[in-house]
């Protein structure tokens, strides 16, 4: 028998995430959504409580994978052999449903940080673990195309030189460090792609500008140029070594982490609407049965029930990819999974919720309009919609990159 519940300590702090994201993050919500660019200054006290949390040895509140997803043999099935990917999953479900800029902006918790933990050396997670780490892999080049990467590393003495530009990095102005992505030989194409942790103070690193958005407008998203940037030799996360045959699988292995969390916040932001809207459809007089067929009740009653299905499906594959990575299984399918799935179910429910709201729903007098406005990027950022099914189909069919574009 399967049994879906969630281990006592991870309940325990998705609690306190739902405590923080209700009690800090919703009541400001609004606030930093119309000052774009602003500083979240009551994130700072909740700073101190996360480290506090942590050098205690409880779960962390914010959204970065403690654990590593090393491919290994067959595992026995057990509970989460450590739990921090599952418990970064739940924590960024919890945050998200309060403000998912707010949780993208936490100081400590960016998503560089889940690419340390991914593929960093024991001495490097000692040296990097108490971070905040945004993550630079875009350019002015390229998207999703990770493998398109232009931005150079070169081996100068005892330090690497790193030119180039990173486009929409979130927290990149905010973060004390920024894991950069970049080629170390372009003549070994995709092999050679390795990523840098750099600290915000590096010599040649500077903000371009911040990008104003469609949503998640606490979260700064920056331009970042590095120019002659030179951070020392052992700042290259795992191994400097270049291994064609393997190719970037090692740097690839961080959105085997990072995907799941995206999701998470995607199904954090959808069910915030599914509660919003099921209380606007309660106080219309629509009642939702789950005994009646969906097509003998309300059609804004049947509608959400689709919806809430697809929301629970979201939910039920994330968690799947979260738990294969802390048992120590390759989740490269399932990570794509879970992000495809989320991303497009919460662009699907809140703009519904907004549609089914009517002029309440499109006004500012309730967050529907905003978790609308900021599900978009959920399906975009970490691999977008198209990218992600074109993963899934390579990983079912078995073709290679170069077999299925």
């Amino acid at each position: 028998m399967i049994n879906l519940e969630l281990p006592k300590k991870l309940r325990a702090s998705a609690n306190q995430a739902h405590q923080v994201a209700a009690q800090i993050f919703r009541p400001i919500s609004r606030k930093y959504d119309l000052a774009e660019h602003e500083y979240p200054v009551e994130l700072d006290t909740m700073a101190a409580m996360v480290e506090g949390l942590a050098d205690s040895g409880t779960q962390k509140i914010g959204g970065a994978a403690g654990g590593r997803n090393d491919e290994a043999g067959d595992v026995e099935f057990v509970s989460n052999a450590n739990g921090g990917n599952m418990s970064a999953l739940l924590n960024a479900l919890e945050t998200s449903w309060g403000d998912v800029g707010l949780m993208l902006t936490i100081p400590y918790q960016g998503l560089g940080n889940a690419a340390i933990a991914a593929v960093a050396t024991d001495e490097q997670l000692a040296r990097f673990g108490k971070v905040w780490a945004s993550m630079a892999i875009t350019e002015p080049s390229f998207g999703s195309d990770s493998a398109a990467v232009t931005t150079t590393a070169v081996l100068d003495g005892d330090e690497w030189v790193l030119n180039g530009e990173k486009i929409f990095v979130t927290a990149g102005e905010r973060s004390t460090h920024i894991v950069v992505w970049a080629t170390v030989d372009k003549s070994l194409g995709r092999a050679a792609i390795k990523s840098f942790v750099v600290p915000r103070d590096a010599p040649g690193l500077s903000v371009a500008r911040l990008e104003h958005k469609l949503g998640i407008k606490a979260s700064d998203t920056a331009v970042l140029l590095l120019q002659d940037c030179r951070i020392p030799a052992d700042n290259i996360l795992g191994s400097p070594e270049v291994n064609v045959e393997k190719g970037f699988a090692g740097v690839m292995q961080t959105f085997d982490n990072t995907r799941p969390l995206v999701a998470a916040m995607a199904i954090g932001v959808t069910r915030a609407a599914l509660e919003e809207l099921r209380a606007i459809l309660t106080d219309a007089g629509v009642e939702i049965s789950y005994d009646t067929p969906a097509m003998n009740q309300h059609a804004a009653a049947a509608e959400f029930l689709r919806m809430e299905a697809d929301y629970e499906s979201a939910y039920l594959l994330a968690l799947r990819a979260a738990w294969m990575a802390d048992n120590k299984k390759p989740n490269s399918l399932e990570a794509s999974m879970s992000k495809a799935k989320a991303g497009r179910t919460g662009t699907d429910v809140t703009l519904k919720a907004v549609e089914l709201a009517g002029s309440l729903g499109y006004s500012q007098r309730l967050l529907l309009e905003k978790w609308g406005r900021d599900s978009k990027i959920l399906d975009i950022f970490e691999g977008t919609q198209q990218i992600q099914q074109l993963i899934v189909a390579r990983r079912v069919l078995g073709k290679t990159s170069a077999e299925l574009k």
